[in-house]
This record gives structure tokens, sequence and C-alpha cells, in this order.
């Protein structure tokens, strides 16, 4: 039998759920509650793609020009296994089936703006940042397959169906006027600073700049869960207006 800790450093995967902004905000709401997987994913399948515009030419003999046009939101899909085989008396599936399925109906406390919306949501799996972004949920199936004696659902299959919200990048190029590249970086469990800095500019004493983008005044407490905004590499080489302290230092200097 395995020991009872086996899994005490297991991460499981989560999808939060937010209400959405009012008005023409794009920054997500409160949060409305959580689906925390009971197993992990075996698989996610992501998807992204880029749009280009052909413009006929005659000077071309092989096909029209082309040119970028943006990028596509991206799309992750997702299954979710629930299981309460173990407690026949519970209503855990129903209720998180019926939690999931809501997230393709309107939140009520959207109906007041001018905007009605859905709930947001976030998908995360500990440090797998690739998947970490805001979306709604496009759609939402659920096949039950084991039934209590009164018909409560004891175990369900749902796949969920995510589409990226594209939201404005934040910061200005103050000489060039084009928007600076940043992320949103979501914390884990011993995340620190420095180690962040290290893995975005590979200088850990850039610490500071990331401190300073999220007003963290004590570097030393990161509560797992919470969003950092991850500076640009151009802001950070760009020198004193990235963060406190000289200039740049050499990639890799103590």
């Amino acid at each position: 039998m395995a020991p009872a800790n086996a899994n005490s450093s297991l991460v499981r995967a989560r999808l939060a759920i937010h209400h959405p902004p009012s008005g023409a905000s794009r920054t997500m709401g409160g949060r409305i509650g959580e689906v925390e997987f009971q197993f992990n994913p075996g698989q996610l399948e992501l998807s992204r793609s880029a749009s280009w515009y052909a413009q006929r030419a005659v000077g071309f003999d092989r096909g029209a020009q082309q040119e970028f046009s943006g990028a596509d939101p991206a799309s992750l899909s997702v299954e979710v296994f629930l299981d309460a085989s173990a407690t026949p008396t519970s209503p855990q599936v129903r209720k998180k089936v019926e939690q999931l399925l809501s997230c393709c109906e309107v939140d009520p406390q959207s109906l007041p703006t001018n905007r009605p919306s859905p709930p947001w949501v976030r998908f995360s799996w500990g440090g797998f940042s690739t998947v970490q972004f805001i979306a709604y949920v496009e759609s939402v199936s659920a096949a039950y397959s084991l039934f209590s004696p009164t018909g409560e659902p004891l175990r369900a299959t749902c796949r969920l169906s995510l589409k990226e919200i594209p939201t404005p990048v934040r910061g200005q190029n103050p000489t060039s006027g084009a928007l600076s590249a940043r992320r949103v970086h979501q914390v884990v469990v011993g995340d620190t600073l420095p180690a962040l800095a290290w893995r975005e500019y590979g200088n850990a004493t850039r610490w500071r700049v990331i401190a300073e983008a999220n007003d963290i005044d004590d570097p030393m407490r990161l509560r797992p869960g919470s969003e950092l905004l991850l500076p640009s590499a151009d802001d950070v080489r760009r020198g004193p207006g990235a963060g406190p302290g000289p200039g740049p230092e050499p990639r890799g200097t103590p």
C-alpha cells in the first residue's frame, strides 16, 4: 500500500471561475468559484493560429503576396473526470458539473451592465504557464457513467473547450509608442522573485523590476495563486526606468 502522504506534493489542475469585467474593462471581476480536478488531465489540446490576408497582384506568378493581419485567440481542450463512487450519497459530481455548465450561461451580476456576459475563467496547472490565459468556456459536454440507487450521478466525464480572451498589453514604449510585450504569471508554491527574474531575463538581480511592476514590498512573501505582471525583457534593458538601482548588468552578472 502506498504511503498516506504519497500524493502530498501533487499539484492539481484547476479552473478558476470569475465574474466578467464591468463596462469596457478587460480585467476579470471577483472569483465566483473554482473547480479543482480530482484527477489531473491525461492530455491537453492547445491550438493557436495566425491570420494572413492575401492581396491579389499581377506581379506575383505563384499566388498573391500575403500580409499578416493578427494572431487568433488560442483554444484549449481539456477533459475533467469526476468520481464520487466512494460516497454514494454525495452530490459533488452533480454540483461540479452544474458549476461547469454555468460557465456557458450569463452571469446574473453582469445583467445590469451594458455588456452581459458568461463568467471568465483561467485554467492553471502548477508552473505550466503556456496554458494559463484568460478565457471563456466555448462549450461543455458531460457524460454520466454511474448513478446511485436514487439517481444521483456518481461519475462523469466533462469535456471543456476554452477560447482565449484577448487582453490589451499593459505598459507602453515611451520612445516609439508601441506596446511592450508583457505577460502574466500565476504564482505557484516555491516561486521566488529572483528565480522568476533568472527565468525571464537570465539575471536573478532583476527581481526588483518585477517587484516594482507589482507594488511588492516584501519579495519573500508571494501568495500561491496570485498573479504577477512580468515586464518584457526590452523594458528591463532600457535601464533605470524599468526598476530601481543602476542600469542593466551584463547577462549572468552575479
